[in-house]
């Protein structure tokens, strides 16, 4: 039997809503060990000057413990 938990997390990308989430993801595999998914729970963007700047995603990534 495995337990997981899950965490969540704000990336943002000055290019899409994809890399924001790629992004977040590899940030969160450098801390957490066994990563096995995330949910993305709210995308969002930041306009200037009548132009999209920024892309945020918030999204839960759940990991494995280990026993």
């Amino acid at each position: 039997m495995s337990v997981a938990k899950v965490t969540e997390v704000t990336a943002s990308s000055t290019v899409s809503f994809e890399d924001a989430i790629k992004q977040g993801i590899a940030r969160a595999d450098k801390t957490l060990n066994n990563v096995a998914g995330a949910w993305i729970q709210e995308q969002k963007v930041v306009v200037s000057g009548g132009k999209i700047s920024e892309y945020r995603v918030n999204m839960k990534i759940s990991f494995v413990l280990e026993d």
